[in-house]
């Protein structure tokens, strides 16, 4: 666990996985302490390299789909039935990076004008079928309650005790970790769109498509309409389609790669939440810095690079979010040495880090005999 911090001998998760805790205490440094050490440069965005990448990306997915639609239709049984699935695989991994540059436009990242960001952004999220101005206003809640037990918006912390008996039985064998991992990664995600299902409790039902909802406020009703609107009408486009060519071939081209895009987006949220590693925080010890480094970068591999590098540069993104994703590996490499200990990164095999949190990481208390100062700072553990 790179960084590391203090392990107290009072953990007993230490025993199932020794990693080097973060520091949980008030850091030494601050914001403007971390800017200071990114180069100015690192802040600016360029609207032509921004697009750039849409351009890419999108020249990507349609090769991608000419190949697939062209091409497999005439290829051997045998082949065919291999082909497909790869296609499934690759495309999605290319459109969860049109994903991400959706993603930058929600945090006025992609360039110095918002209105074309927020077009932009409607338009690709719409396509992945994601309400787009509903999704920006609960993320960027997140990013500012991150590291709270009852505030934040996505992957909230269970306590001791409030753990539904289901997850508990589910964690606590390998049949039914795998079980588990497979109901998140499939529908995790529109579970939490409609439902929010793993997010913060408001006290009444709360849904990203509902512009009543809690989550948003009365001014930013209309967007939440329009972004219903986008997704409906790329639902349009899908019935019109699966009526001409069949329900198969919509499902093949675009369900498949769109399931893994879904399946992505947990798991890269997931794991760089959740982590025995990093400390959260009641509202008596929470604080927007030492909540905002509660965070880890994983590394993903080739998968880096497609991605855009939200996988491993989170830390960073976290902490200044309008910082475009071309300049996040050097603004990273330029942060670690004022964030010292408090820089987390995991080189963990990504399949082996999801199964490993998936059976340590349950729910969160404090440590045993933990002093005032320190009661309200909670740990992952295992089992209730």
């Amino acid at each position: 666990m790179g960084g590391g911090g203090r392990m107290s001998p009072q953990d007993k998760s230490s025993e199932q996985a020794p990693v080097r805790r973060a520091p949980s205490e008030k850091p030494p440094f601050t914001l403007a302490d971390v800017k200071k050490a990114i180069p100015p440069h690192c802040f600016r965005r360029s609207l032509l390299r921004s697009f750039s990448y849409v351009v890419r990306d999108l020249a990507a997915v349609a090769a991608l789909f000419y190949l697939a639609v062209c091409h497999f239709p005439h290829l051997p049984a045998l082949v065919s039935f291999l082909a497909w699935p790869l296609y499934w695989v690759v495309q999605g991994c290319v459109l969860m990076g049109v994903w991400v540059l959706a993603h930058e436009c929600g945090h006025n990242a992609f360039s110095d004008y918002p209105v074309l960001d927020d077009a932009l952004g409607l338009v690709l999220h719409s396509a992945l079928l994601v309400p787009y101005f509903s999704w920006k206003y609960s993320h960027r809640r997140h990013h500012a309650t991150a590291g709270t037990l009852d505030r934040d918006e996505v992957f909230l912390p269970r306590r001791k005790g409030g753990v539904p008996w289901l997850s508990s039985l589910l964690a606590s064998t390998p049949p039914g970790r795998v079980l588990s991992i497979l109901i998140s990664l499939t529908l995790g995600w529109p579970s939490y769109l409609a439902f929010n299902i793993t997010g913060r409790e408001y006290g009444r039902f709360a849904c990203h498509f509902d512009p009543y909802s809690p989550i948003y406020t009365r001014s930013q009703r209309w967007q939440i309409v329009l972004s219903d609107a986008g997704f409906l009408l790329v639902g349009y486009v899908l019935f019109r389609l699966a009526c001409r060519y069949s329900l198969g071939w919509v499902l093949r081209v675009y369900g498949a790669p769109l399931l893994v895009v879904n399946a992505l987006l947990v798991l890269i949220v997931y794991l760089h939440h959740v982590h025995l590693a990093l400390p959260h925080y009641d509202s008596a010890e929470w604080e927007w810095l030492r909540g905002t480094l509660s965070t880890v970068d994983r590394d993903y591999g080739v998968l880096n690079v497609v991605l855009h590098h939200i996988t491993d540069t989170h830390i960073v993104h976290h902490l200044f979010s309008t910082l475009p994703h071309y300049h996040a590996v050097e603004a990273t490499a330029a942060i670690k040495p004022v964030l010292g200990e408090y820089y987390q990164f995991d080189g963990t095999p990504i399949a082996k880090a999801l199964w490993r949190e998936t059976r340590d990481c349950l729910y969160v208390e404090p440590d045993e005999g933990a002093n005032k100062s320190s009661s309200g700072i909670f740990w992952y553990r295992s089992s209730p």
